[in-house]
């Protein structure tokens, strides 16, 4: 299994999204808990120590469907700030938990209802930590 990345914020406010979910029921456990299991392993650093190459929150990326050969670009964002049309895909969605934390390069995968969807991570198009950014 890979090592995954997060920066000690991320973590810190994904923490407190799980708990609030929790409570308000409106995702299910199970997403829950599968993000619950990638923060456990993720690696946490400072985010001036985050490689530029790793996936972290409000990153956008370049995906490839493995499956297709369909490209498409997301941005991997909390979910009040979700919007499929703005191609903003929620951390709590299956394909935004599974980008968490890999790297350019890697291969993600995550069960659909039809099999197992496959994508490789293109390009880290633009990730806020290596552009300055750390609110």
């Amino acid at each position: 299994m890979n090592n995954i990345f997060i920066t000690e914020p991320d973590y810190k406010r994904l923490i407190d999204v799980i708990q609030a979910e929790r409570q308000n029921k409106n995702v299910s456990p199970e997403l829950l808990a599968k993000l619950g299991e990638e923060l456990k392993r993720a690696k946490k650093v400072a985010p001036a120590k985050i490689p530029a190459d790793v996936v972290t929150m409000n990153s956008t990326v370049l995906l490839k469907d493995l499956n297709t050969g369909k490209e498409m670009t997301l941005t991997l964002v909390y979910p009040s700030d979700a919007d499929i049309k703005s191609h903003k895909i929620s951390v709590l969605a299956p394909v935004g938990t599974a980008l968490l934390g890999y790297k350019a390069g890697d291969t993600i995968e995550w069960k659909i209802p039809s099999g197992t969807a496959r994508f490789q991570i293109e390009e880290i198009v633009y990730q806020p930590e290596s552009a300055g950014v750390t609110a």
